[in-house]
């Protein structure tokens, strides 16, 4: 790898898709990036590990969420371009589908989306678990109006509050954002920093990098929200459609990015790109829907000024300019998570 190069750790779910069985093949690749042309290139598997949907990084240490029923996060010691298995431990729940570390890197939170669970994960000085297991795991009660997809609680992203004085968990089956409070290093239940209108299924979220306003997308009713945020409470002030792009099968938005003056959302099925920019005031104005060439845009992250796209379903990456044109596409097999190493 040149020193022009920049590593991305790509997570991947079953070539066959989410639900299907693990452990057949799928695992953690890298993927070089050259942050003067958004060129991809040089994609290999790392390592073999069960549907790791979701990643994260802390120094050398990389953390994987193994999406499945008997739910696990693995973690990996960075060795030059390998990894190195150094442990797995139960996530606390059903399908992990998404881990944050704290600010000072000593706990792991693990959304598990199907038992609708936070898994909090104690860590070592050196990154390590310094337990068998989650060391508190909480759970939640409630429904939505979607009989499908909300018939239970469904944690599907865990959030720092601006404040620091809370952890949030957005959870997509109960059109609620949970809030824990901080207490003398654990954490304790402390009610519902946002309720959504009913039928949202809020799926993931970005903050605004002065903490006054959050940006949530609603998976199920195709939105953008935006909430005016203090005390680690939210208020709902805009909503906007998350792309109005048709497509032959139900829309699907899914990962937020706040990236400077604009919000991206990748929106399943019409398979595009949605770009809004970020008024004064807080709010958004829409500016376009970017067509991408593969399907289902399932996570992306922007690197080096690039927007780099994990198209699961299509399987492959595809690096996007800031105006929307495509300037690289590259093979691989059903990816969920851009991570920059």
């Amino acid at each position: 790898m040149s020193a022009q190069q920049r590593p991305l750790w790509i997570g991947t779910y079953p070539v066959a898709g989410a639900g299907t069985p693990v452990g057949l093949g799928e695992g953690i690749w890298r993927v070089d990036l050259d942050p003067a042309t958004g060129a991809l290139s040089a994609a290999r598997q790392v390592v073999e590990t069960p549907s790791p949907s979701f990643l994260a990084l802390r120094g050398t240490v990389l953390y994987a969420a193994n999406e499945q029923a008997d739910g696990t996060v693995s973690a990996f010691d960075v060795v030059g371009d390998a990894l190195v298995h150094r442990a797995t431990v139960p996530s606390g729940g059903a399908d992990p589908c998404h881990l944050l570390l704290d600010d000072d890197g000593r706990t792991l939170f693990v959304a598990n989306y199907t038992s609708g669970t936070l898994g909090v994960l104690p860590l070592d000085a050196d990154g390590g678990f310094s337990a068998l297991g989650p060391d508190q795991v909480f759970g939640h009660v409630g429904v939505g109006p979607d009989e499908d997809r909300q018939e239970s609680s469904h944690a599907h992203f865990v959030a720092l509050d601006p404040s620091g004085a809370f952890v949030l968990v957005v959870d997509l089956g109960t059109d609620e954002i949970r809030r824990y409070r901080r207490v003398d290093g654990h954490l304790a239940e402390d009610g519902i920093a946002a309720a959504l209108p009913a039928g949202t299924g809020p799926r993931h979220l970005a903050f605004s990098a002065d903490g006054r306003f959050a940006y949530v997308v609603g998976e199920l009713d195709v939105t953008v929200r935006v909430l005016a945020w203090g005390a680690g409470v939210g208020t709902l002030v805009q909503t906007l459609p998350a792309t109005t792009v048709p497509a032959q099968e139900r829309r699907l938005p899914s990962h937020i990015v706040l990236d400077g003056d604009r919000v991206l959302v990748g929106v399943r099925t019409s398979d595009v790109l949605a770009r809004f920019a970020v008024r004064a005031d807080g709010l958004l104005d829409p500016v376009a829907d970017d067509t991408l060439p593969g399907a289902w845009p399932r996570h992306l992250a922007v690197v080096d000024g690039w927007t780099v796209v994990a198209e699961q379903v299509s399987g492959g990456l595809t690096t996007l300019a800031g105006d929307g044109s495509v300037v690289a596409t590259l093979d691989l097999p059903a990816p969920t998570c851009v991570l920059p190493a």
